[in-house]
C-alpha cells in the first residue's frame, strides 16, 4: 500500500471529541494496510498562549522562531 503524512492541529485537535475524530481517521488509514504518519501540531488557541508567554519574558521576541 501507500504511505500517508497526515498534519492536523488547531480547531481539528481543539477537544476530545475532535481528537478521537482525528484518531479515528488515522486507524480507518491504517486498517487499510497504509503506512501512516501523523503530525500534530498546537491546539486551538495554543500558539497564541505561546507568542503571549514569549512576550512576558521578552518584549519583542524574534518572530522568525514564534512559528
Amino acid at each position: 500500500m501507500a504511505l500517508y503524512v497526515h498534519k492536523y492541529g488547531g480547531t481539528s485537535v481543539g477537544t476530545v471529541d475532535r481528537i478521537r475524530n482525528v484518531a479515528q481517521r488515522i486507524a480507518k488509514w491504517h486498517r487499510a494496510g497504509h503506512q501512516v504518519v501523523v503530525v500534530v501540531s498546537a491546539m486551538s488557541g495554543e500558539t497564541n498562549r505561546l507568542i503571549a508567554l514569549a512576550k512576558a519574558v521578552q518584549a519583542n521576541p524574534d518572530p522568525a522562531n514564534s512559528t
